[in-house]
């Protein structure tokens, strides 16, 4: 079935929608839901995904995802009681809204900089009735002009007004570093690519809502270990991407920054270590497949969807060993 033909026969949260059984009985078996707390997020934006946020949720339903993105600039729309039915009627469905997708790009002038907090308060109120309390945003590792010092400078100073806003409405705000050398050496300045270093940003920032957001391409091209997670705690871990690095490629920060794979696809990453080393710490919070691979970009929305869905599956069955 094209996505015009399902998105035109589907209808919202209708009472015979169901998880596939095999999929949804597996996400809530007993012995993997006492060893992690972290939940699976679809996140249709990462894996090429067009569908609208109520399509969104319905294929997040379908394919027995236990959490889903959630569009600011949709949900400013809903007043607070069509906010709440939403929830609920969500909730009935096992399906709760994770990370919230917010205007946070702080990287370019101080004019578009001014526009995005003029719009960011109402943006965060709409996340805040639908109860998001997280959010994300990247730092790029390379500058062409401004040295590491004047970028952290900026950095640390549009992040507090940003995390401030979110501190506001109960958001907190996870900062994801990006590790593979092809993109930190890639202009005249290096910047932010390893976790101690996005550490030093957030203690810059000093604000108490402001933490980490994992990658595991990043974690691994950045050449962390088992122990840089271990070392964090659940308050700290925002939010989690899951993917996996291309075969055959040494050494590892050599892998291209703008490809990967589907978690557990490849085998590369070693993503048993990683996970396990989050149901270590207690975390919380969601993870979700960020690949870059075109060619599940170019699939129909129901099919990127289900293949995640397996590969997510995949990637649960390593701690359930």
């Amino acid at each position: 079935m094209n996505r015009k033909k399902f998105i035109h026969q589907a209808i919202l949260f209708a009472p015979g929608l169901a998880r596939p059984s095999s999929l949804a009985a597996w996400f809530s078996m007993p012995s993997l839901s006492q060893k992690r707390k972290f939940k699976t997020q679809l996140n249709g934006g990462l894996i090429g995904v067009k569908a609208s946020q109520l399509q969104l949720n319905e294929l997040a339903i379908r394919y027995g995802f236990e959490c889903v993105s959630a569009s600011s600039a949709f949900l400013e729309k809903y007043t607070a009681s069509q906010a709440s039915e939403l929830v609920a009627q969500m909730k009935s469905k096992g399906l709760l809204f994770g990370l919230g997708e917010l205007p946070l790009e702080f990287r370019r002038s101080a004019d578009a900089f001014k526009n995005v907090l003029s719009i960011l308060p109402a943006r965060c109120a709409a996340l805040q009735r639908v109860g998001v309390t997280r959010a994300c945003t990247y730092i790029m590792s390379n500058h062409a002009e401004l040295t590491y010092l004047q970028n952290f400078k900026l950095h640390t100073e549009r992040l507090k007004e940003i995390a401030g806003i979110l501190e506001d409405h109960g958001i907190r705000l996870g900062l994801e570093y990006v590790g593979p050398r092809s993109i930190w050496a890639a202009a005249r300045y290096p910047f932010i690519h390893t976790m101690q270093e996005l550490r030093e940003l957030i203690a810059a920032i000093g604000k108490p809502n402001t933490g980490i957001h994992l990658d595991t391409a990043h974690w691994f091209t950045a050449g962390e270990t088992v122990e840089t997670i271990l070392n964090c705690s659940n308050a700290e871990i925002i939010g989690c991407d899951v993917n996996d690095a291309l075969p055959g490629i040494e050494p590892i920060r050599d892998q291209p920054g703008y490809e990967r794979r589907l978690p557990a696809v490849t085998g590369v990453i070693d993503l048993k270590a990683f996970l396990s080393a989050l149901v270590k710490i207690g975390y919380d919070g969601f993870i979700q497949a960020e690949p870059f691979d075109d060619a599940l970009n170019a699939l129909e929305d129901e099919p990127a969807v289900q293949k995640t869905a397996e590969a997510m599956k995949k990637t649960l069955a390593l701690i359930d060993a």
